[in-house]
């Protein structure tokens, strides 16, 4: 993966927040009920996911 990917946080049906990239988000695979992002990296989207989680809004996986 190159370092310009784009991050986005998807919270699925089960509660749980996933951090894919951009081009999986159009996935019609994915059940997306709450979107977060984009982000420039990825670690910047693990960050906001803790906080998502600590804040009640996301599960832990």
């Amino acid at each position: 993966m190159n370092g310009s990917q784009i991050w986005y946080i998807v919270k699925h049906s089960a509660g749980n927040c996933e951090i894919v990239p951009s081009d999986k988000v159009d996935d019609d695979n994915l059940e997306i009920i709450e979107q977060w992002g984009p982000f420039t990296s990825e670690g910047e989207a693990i960050a906001r996911r803790v906080g998502l989680i600590r804040a009640g809004k996301c599960q832990p996986v």
